[in-house]
């Protein structure tokens, strides 16, 4: 995948690779990466990040979709969301969310990330 080298592959597998996750949403949630809603009865008070997670897992997702915006399919996705009204920080989230189910899924399979060719937004 674009923006992950053999350290953070590394990482990403020993993390990830032996656990069993029941769909991409389980893993996104282990990662830290989804959004929680804060609610109480009828009373909604937004989304955010979850404190108690594997930060172990979580940095690495962050920094290599930092790292991957330099690719123009990812870049394009990152424009998307900020376009959408998303700030910054948190249209990198929703990329290293994406990419946290591309792992799921590649680890699923049991294939190679095939990189693609025209923007899927």
């Amino acid at each position: 995948m674009p923006g992950v080298g053999v350290r953070t592959a590394a990482r990403l597998l020993t993390e990830v690779g032996r656990k069993p996750f029941a769909s991409a949403a389980h893993l996104d949630n282990y990662a830290g990466i989804a959004p929680v809603t804060l609610r109480s009865g009828s009373s909604i008070r937004g989304k955010y990040s979850s404190r108690g997670v594997d930060k172990v897992l979580k940095r690495p997702l962050f920094h290599s979709a930092f790292a991957a915006l330099r690719d123009p399919i990812l870049r394009a996705f990152d424009a998307h969301k900020i376009q959408q009204g998303e700030r910054q920080n948190r249209a990198l989230i929703a990329l290293a969310g994406r990419r946290c189910d591309v792992l799921f899924s590649v680890l699923r399979d049991a294939t190679f990330y095939q990189h693609q060719t025209a923007p899927n937004v």
